[in-house]
């Protein structure tokens, strides 16, 4: 299949671009439309994917040609853009107008229609929540092949169930996103904190001052936290150089943050003339991120420098490669030696081509979970992973049902009962409701009492689990099992980009299937997979395929690909054949106001596809 580079130069208006546009979307929905009168199921090719997720072997549809920005409208203040456009591409065309999308991923290799169809909270999440709550319409080729728009006002039960759905409802061919004001650069606080629930309280604390525009902290250790505050910004004093993270010479983020955490931890020891641990004591009533202007450690981030600051090193799973290739140093000189390799989108592109034996190495999971939970979770986390650092990422409430996670107090379930039996259930076997958890259980005080009252949905802390794990298949599975099993104890959901182990009656327990099945039903998606296949990871399969026999030389053959160091060279090579490496190089993240970039707003009416 091919490998389309996406444009990063951004278009000028083309009337010709929505007569190709509409070309395109006619083609699939033929394709689609044939299929569906065979009854055949069918899965989309997008041309790249961020997530973890095996593969599966189907029938494809080729969506990779909808890459372009359609228009840019100031006045009102959106975009118009086509699934495969991503965060770079679309970041680089609103500055240029001096706006921005609300929700930025951090990786600028995802796309629009991964943010619309997945869950993507990123640090601006805890004010403008997910990056789908900035889509205003989408128009989606059902699986019957017919094209219809989605909106808020217009097949309003399609348009809210695709967000965060995974694609399993129809293809997203256009999206309407919302973009609000941008500055040109990003002033960026850092407060180190002694402990876990310190380092929790002040992110939270940081969610409620309206002036700030991004929030999230890092957990480097038990007894270091880091919390980073953004404001956006058109001033820089004049004894300040911007800081910059895309070029090989410059630190990795997480790196620097860390630097800048130990800074700030030292002059908050000299100004009180206190021990570490009476630090910690102080820091004890101290949440707010803003309020020391005597300790504060600043940078001021060009705004498209700060949106992808992550990307290189992929937060800090970039490191494994280095563990993986040991004999390679984990040092500046090498990091810049092998710069082309440590963006996000070569290091996914190595990750998925050395096979199940890359993406069955390490944990790569996002969790949310109630604020009251999160710091259980990093001690089950420090106890039975040892996976540190761990990303701290406050999100806005999300109303059910959604795929999204969600958390709700007050009033009853149906859902309330089932995350007692996943709990137990994962860990145990048992569908059985556990008993360790008397608030869970549909029979409780607790919940006769929220049965006169309606849910509301709560603020969560998204928790970034990325590190090492067991080598051994056996051990690396339940390693997972008992990790949704302690989640769903908590009351948190996995973001579902990445493994999930849960069996289907598990996982329908912690998610709306009436619904979903009922949209399922009136647009006919039972040709595309469902939100279960796409997510589940089929370890009894799994297991079967490496443990085959056969004939020389093919066994031999599976089996070498599972020998150090060959599926990481394996992955190697399929990154470098990507060409990937060729995007990260046009630098237009820090001086994204000088460049003449056309693209022309449009008038009402313009930029409209097939209904």
């Amino acid at each position: 299949m091919p490998n389309p580079e996406p444009n990063m130069s951004t278009p000028a208006r083309d009337p010709d671009m929505n007569v190709q546009h509409d070309a395109a979307v006619n083609r699939i929905a033929s394709e689609v439309r044939a299929l569906f009168a065979q009854r055949k199921p069918f899965r989309v090719f997008h041309g790249s994917t961020n997530s973890t997720r095996p593969g599966h072997g189907a029938q494809t549809v080729d969506i990779s040609a909808l890459s372009n920005v359609l228009s840019i409208d100031q006045t009102t203040r959106t975009a118009v853009v086509e699934p495969n456009v991503p965060m770079d591409q679309l970041v680089q065309a609103t500055l240029a107008r001096g706006l921005v999308p609300p929700v930025v991923m951090e990786f600028p290799g995802i796309t629009a229609g991964g943010g619309f169809a997945g869950s993507a909270g990123e640090s601006s999440s805890f004010r403008h929540g997910y990056f789908d709550e900035a889509v205003r319409s989408v128009e989606i080729v059902l699986a019957t092949g017919d094209v219809v728009r989605a909106s808020a006002d217009e097949n309003a039960d399609l348009f809210r169930g695709a967000r965060g759905s995974a694609g399993t409802l129809g293809i997203v061919t256009r999206l309407e996103l919302a973009l609000v004001p941008a500055r040109r650069f990003v002033r960026l606080v850092y407060r180190s904190y002694a402990s876990v629930d310190d380092t929790i309280a002040a992110v939270k604390a940081a969610t409620e001052d309206p002036a700030n525009d991004y929030v999230d902290g890092i957990l480097f250790s038990p007894d270091r936290g880091l919390v980073m505050v953004g404001r956006m910004t058109d001033d820089i004093p004049t004894n300040k150089k911007p800081q910059r993270f895309s070029r090989p010479r410059d630190p990795w983020f997480y790196l620097h943050a860390e630097a800048r955490s130990r800074e700030h931890r030292k002059q908050q020891q000299q100004k009180h003339h206190q021990t570490p641990k009476q630090n910690q004591k102080h820091q004890a009533t101290e949440h707010q991120t803003t309020n020391d202007s005597d300790t504060e450690i600043t940078d001021h981030i060009p705004l498209a420098e700060y949106l992808f600051r992550y990307d290189r090193g992929g937060f800090w799973a970039g490191g494994e490669g280095f563990r993986y290739f040991w004999f390679v140093p984990f040092c500046g000189p090498a990091r810049w030696l092998l710069d082309d390799f440590m963006h996000t989108r070569m290091l996914f592109r190595a990750l998925q081509g050395g096979g199940p034996s890359m993406s069955f190495r390490g944990v790569v999971q996002d969790v949310a979970l109630p604020y009251a939970a999160a710091a259980d979770f990093v001690d089950y986390a420090a106890a039975e992973l040892a996976v540190w650092p761990l990303w701290l990422c406050p999100l806005r409430a999300a109303a059910q049902p959604t795929f999204h996670p969600s958390y709700c107090v007050g009033g009853s379930s149906p859902l309330s009962s089932g995350v007692s039996a996943v709990a137990s259930s994962c860990s145990t076997g048992s569908s059985s409701p556990c008993s360790s958890c008397g608030s869970c259980s549909p029979s409780s005080p607790q919940a006769e009492q929220q049965d006169q009252e309606q849910p509301q949905p709560q603020p969560m802390l998204n928790i970034g689990v990325w590190g090492a794990a067991s080598g051994d298949l056996a051990t690396f599975v339940q390693q997972n099992r008992a990790l949704e099993a302690k989640l769903a104890h908590l009351g948190g959901r996995k973001v579902l980009y990445a493994h999930t182990y849960y069996s289907e009656d598990e996982f329908w327990a912690l998610y709306d299937r009436p619904w979903y099945d009922g949209l399922r039903a009136k647009y006919q998606a039972t040709t595309l997979p469902s939100i279960y296949d796409k997510v589940h990871v089929d370890v009894a399969g799994l297991m079967a395929r490496r443990g085959q026999g056969g004939r020389w030389p093919a066994a031999w053959v599976r089996r070498l690909a599972d020998v150090w160091p060959v599926p990481g060279l394996a992955g190697i090579f399929r990154a470098i054949r990507s060409r990937d490496y060729k995007i990260h190089r046009q630098p237009f993240l820090a001086y994204w106001e000088e460049r003449n970039v056309n693209v022309q707003p449009t008038t009402p009416g313009q930029g409209e596809g097939t209904e």
